[in-house]
């Protein structure tokens, strides 16, 4: 392969590289390649705590509707699946089987409620906590960072990061 060639294809691939990573870009609009939203924009994932809990709550709310309302039906069927047969009715087995069926998912759809419910209302403590835990960690290092920090205030002046001094009355 003559070295002309060699690198005429470097120059082709080097070419299709920035195509490709041009395409992964969002143009920030003020002519400079960027990240999309550029670097001062970032965005947040986030669910106010009133929607966790609506969604909570119709969770909760549909569980002891099904408790309260669809359960009842389970006794009924299987007293008259049992009467049908003992009184030689197939279909006494058939809607036997009608109501295991019933109740599996039943119990299915009450397990979900439940876990949705109780998932929601663990995420909402333990993202809140997490939340307030960075949030705490980031404001100690902007106080810290903003002490090292000489583009505050005038050269030779004390920092007003640090509060004015208190003057202490001497007795």
């Amino acid at each position: 392969m003559a070295w002309d060639e060699w690198e005429q294809l470097k120059a082709q691939a080097a070419e299709r590289q920035s195509t490709q990573m041009q395409l992964n870009q969002l143009d920030p609009g003020d002519g400079s390649p960027g990240i999309a939203g550029g670097p001062t924009h970032y965005g947040r994932l986030e669910v106010p705590n009133a929607s966790l809990t609506k969604i909570s709550k119709s969770a909760h709310t549909l569980y002891n509707a099904l408790w309260d309302k669809a359960r009842v039906a389970v006794p009924t069927s299987d007293s008259a699946a049992g009467d049908l047969s003992k009184q030689g009715f197939a279909l006494g087995a058939g809607l036997q089987h009608v109501s295991n069926r019933w109740e599996e998912q039943l119990k299915s759809l009450m397990d979900a409620c439940a876990q949705i419910t109780n998932h929601l209302q663990v995420s909402k403590k333990i993202h809140g906590a997490g939340e307030n835990y960075i949030v705490r960690q980031m404001s100690s290092i902007a106080t810290l960072d903003a002490g090292f920090d000489e583009r505050v205030g005038q050269p030779g002046e004390k920092n007003p990061i640090y509060g004015e001094k208190s003057e202490k009355k001497e007795e």
